[in-house]
């Protein structure tokens, strides 16, 4: 057993099933049918998504009717966009929603200049932040890892393709200038492929600020003609640039090791991105699953 049961627990997120980013693909799913699905695959947790009820009552219900625990939901940050006082007030919301479905831990990522979700080439137009705007997202990075520390939670940042905090150097950048007592890293394998960085060595280096972490493996070739396409980053996903665990070309043992060896604590997350159409969501759920099990018992 590499991984301690007891200490990290396994989830899977719904954007296999519905992908909110691209409504049409999975648009044919139904909020049930994804977490019946997760449950039958074998998963204990999952994240939130577009169709899952707002209601936290009728959500809870649904979710305990299978043994299911929301574990993390995506926050889209905009400090430099719509500003400090607006985005705390919208962060705390989701804090709060969070907290009542009992999870520990709050993705986010500064949105206002992102690409992520433009019909732009993913490989050269890459936002970067000047000084004033690392200053601004820092305070404000803080102030949520406060507000997080005081519920019992944990702040993160999802470093994440087509935004200001995708490369290694950006991550470092961000960890030495936080709080280490309040600002966390969502670790992500897809990501970091994807966007050609060493991510064993992300891994090696900020383990101890890794509070979630997002396993996705990476198609190389799909990935070389996304960039001699030059394709978004939607694109790129709708081609097929990423797969789960036990598929496609990334190894995920020694993550697996340095996560057991440095004895992480919480959830892991099986989140690729597919067309469903394509990819039957049920299918590479258990496909990852029983990868998983095979490399670390869990």
């Amino acid at each position: 057993m590499l991984l301690n049961p007891q200490k990290v627990k396994l989830a899977i997120a719904p954007i296999a099933w519905t992908n909110d980013d691209l409504p049409d693909l999975g648009a044919e799913n139904t909020f049930e049918q994804c977490i019946s699905e997760m449950a039958l695959a074998g998963f204990s947790g999952c994240e939130v998504g577009n169709k899952y009820p707002k209601d936290i009552s009728v959500l809870k219900k649904k979710l305990s009717l299978r043994g299911l625990q929301i574990c993390n939901a995506w926050f889209s940050s905009h400090l430099l966009g719509e500003g400090y006082e607006k985005t705390i007030a919208a962060y705390k919301e989701h804090m709060n929603f969070l907290k009542e479905l009992g999870a520990k831990v709050i993705g986010a990522s500064e949105q206002s200049n992102s690409i992520q979700g433009k019909d732009l080439n993913i490989f050269k137009n890459k936002p970067t932040y000047d000084e004033e705007q690392w200053k601004r997202l820092i305070e404000g990075f803080n102030e949520m890892g406060r507000l997080a520390n005081e519920k019992g939670m944990y702040f993160t940042i999802h470093h994440h393709m087509g935004t200001g905090v995708q490369t290694a150097e950006e991550i470092d950048y961000l960890m030495a200038n936080t709080q280490e007592d309040l600002v966390y890293l969502l670790y992500d394998t897809g990501h970091l492929a994807f966007a050609g960085e060493d991510s064993i060595a992300v891994l090696n280096k900020h383990i101890k600020r890794i509070k979630h972490v997002h396993l996705k493996s990476i198609r190389n070739s799909k990935l070389e003609s996304a960039k001699q396409k030059g394709l978004s980053f939607l694109q790129a996903v709708r081609s097929g640039v990423f797969t789960v665990p036990g598929d496609g070309d990334y190894d995920f043992v020694p993550v697996f090791e340095i996560l057991a060896q440095n004895n992480y604590e919480g959830w892991i997350v099986v989140e690729a991105e597919q067309d469903p159409a394509l990819a039957n969501p049920f299918e590479y759920a258990k496909l990852a699953r029983t990868y998983i099990k095979e490399k670390t018992g869990l």
